[in-house]
């Protein structure tokens, strides 16, 4: 029987909120925008909760996360900030090392708001979430070997846009 009750739910809304309002950040760039529409796609399982199928929820809740994104930013380029990633170690560090990371997180920032959004998605969810290929594409409704090709793409863009000394 479909359906989802009220524990359920909420069991699904702790487990899934932060993961659901990463992809959405990934995807926007904007970390108050992926709140509103993290929670505008549990307002939209809520109110189909008498039809959802426990087993089918997690896919849809990309599903739906990922056509309120759509819907509001059809062509928009979105760019994410990796340089507070690089920053994390405050050792004093030469001017010039300043520069080089500063060059490198400029490079790699506007390398990946470049990628096409299907590679964007499928990179950031390995690399930041640390999801498996398998993962991915359980979540996307996509096959593995679709995701392997999205994050070989991605890497290869990557690698030819980013090019910093070893």
């Amino acid at each position: 029987m479909p359906g989802i009750n009220k524990n359920e739910f909420i069991d699904l809304f702790n487990q899934m909120y932060k993961t659901i309002k990463n992809y959405i950040y990934y995807k926007t760039g904007d970390i108050d925008l992926a709140d509103d529409i993290a929670q505008e796609t549990f307002i939209k399982i809520w109110e189909k909760r008498n039809e959802i199928r426990l087993e089918t929820i997690k896919s849809l809740l990309y599903k739906i996360a990922g056509n309120l994104c759509k819907n509001r930013f059809e062509h928009q380029q979105v760019v994410f900030d990796f340089a507070n990633k690089f920053r994390q170690n405050e050792h004093a560090v030469s001017p010039e090392f300043e520069l080089e990371l500063k060059e490198f997180n400029e490079k790699l920032q506007n390398a990946i708001g470049g990628l096409t959004e299907k590679n964007r998605v499928v990179f950031l969810m390995n690399r930041i979430d640390g999801l498996t290929y398998k993962q991915i594409a359980e979540n996307l409704e996509i096959s593995i070997k679709a995701v392997e090709k999205r994050m070989k793409n991605a890497l290869d863009i990557l690698k030819k846009k980013i090019k910093y000394k070893i």
